[in-house]
């Protein structure tokens, strides 16, 4: 993905220190999902365990709110990173709030733009989750997930012919380069980007 020009610190504590309407919350589901920094400051505040949903990550995160772990997360690690939350929740002894936070794109101003790749591989992580019993998902989580179990046949051939894909592609990039990021859990690894609270008390909101 082109990092959107929204997606720093300024624009996400900005966010945060608006008032965040309640439904946008989702805050009765364990399983929320959002879009870039307004979706952040919205469902990731009070998660235990926050997934940055990057396909095509070629930038790094932002700082995202909350004291809850991070993890970065695409198609390719999908189920490593659901067995890494279900290991967390076990540590955490109680069910762990998660919020998935989709990059997004970037549009020519700099706003934010819908990336399907994002989309995806957020309902790759969601379809992940559910199969290890974490299944209490928001409507927008359930969403993500029925788009990539409708589309899991054709995700490598998305990727590369998304916007995101071809803009890739118009900047000198071969097929061939992106693929590798459509490969489904190709990795078992897991990128942590914050750690988890140590005490497993819920944030504060």
């Amino acid at each position: 993905m082109t990092q959107p020009a929204s997606l720093d610190s300024d624009t996400i504590s900005s966010a945060i220190d608006g008032a965040v309407p309640a439904a946008h919350r989702q805050a009765k589901y364990q399983v929320r999902f959002d879009w870039s920094a307004e979706g952040a400051a919205a469902v990731a505040a009070d998660a235990d365990v926050v997934v940055w949903v990057d396909a095509l990550a070629d930038a790094p995160a932002p700082e995202l709110p909350g004291d809850g772990a991070v993890l970065a997360a695409g198609l390719t690690d999908a189920s490593a990173v659901a067995r890494w939350i279900l290991a967390e929740q076990v540590r955490l002894g109680r069910r762990a709030m998660i919020a998935l936070v989709a990059a997004g794109g970037a549009t020519p101003s700099g706003a934010t733009r819908f990336a399907v790749e994002d989309l995806l591989a957020a309902g790759a992580v969601v379809d992940a989750l559910a199969s290890v019993g974490i299944d209490y998902s928001s409507p927008e989580a359930a969403a993500a997930c029925a788009a990539f179990t409708g589309l899991r046949g054709a995700v490598a051939h998305l990727l590369t012919a998304s916007v995101s894909g071809q803009e890739r592609v118009a900047a000198g990039a071969v097929p061939a380069d992106i693929a590798p990021a459509g490969r489904l859990d190709a990795s078992d690894a897991v990128t942590v980007l914050r750690a988890p609270r140590q005490n497993g008390a819920p944030a504060a909101e």
